[in-house]
């Protein structure tokens, strides 16, 4: 089985995003001007499918308030955040947790489902 640079399996993330890969809640934020945005927790998933390592998860914060939260991925005590750039000026990630990852998603299943097919097709084509 082929294995993958975190450079190629990058790339194949960011060519797979679309407004259908997108969190519902940020869809009306969303477009491909910051294809990022509503990408993480679907974009912390696939990337824990592909090399493990922990599921992180921070708070967003918009004046002084949590507007949301944000997933990123730990790699051996390295930060791995495919989707950093989404954020606004006033929107800050305050420190994270680690989560254990669910044996079951309760949302955004279609979403992932579309990014891990797209980031597998990507990655086969690599």
């Amino acid at each position: 089985m082929k294995t993958w640079t975190l450079a190629e399996i990058e790339r194949a993330v960011r060519r797979s995003w679309g407004a259908d890969t997108c969190a519902p809640e940020d869809r009306p934020a969303w477009h491909p001007g910051n294809p990022a945005r509503g990408q993480c927790g679907v974009t912390a998933l696939v990337l824990n499918d592909l090399l493990g390592g922990d599921l992180v998860r921070g708070e967003v914060h918009a004046d002084g308030r949590r507007t949301d939260f944000h997933w990123w991925n730990r790699l051996a005590g390295v930060e791995i955040d495919l989707t950093r750039e989404q954020f606004t000026a006033g929107e800050v990630v305050v420190p994270a947790t680690v989560v254990a990852r669910q044996p079951k998603l309760k949302r955004l299943v279609t979403e992932y489902e579309l990014l891990r097919g797209r980031v597998h097709r990507a990655l086969r084509e690599a």
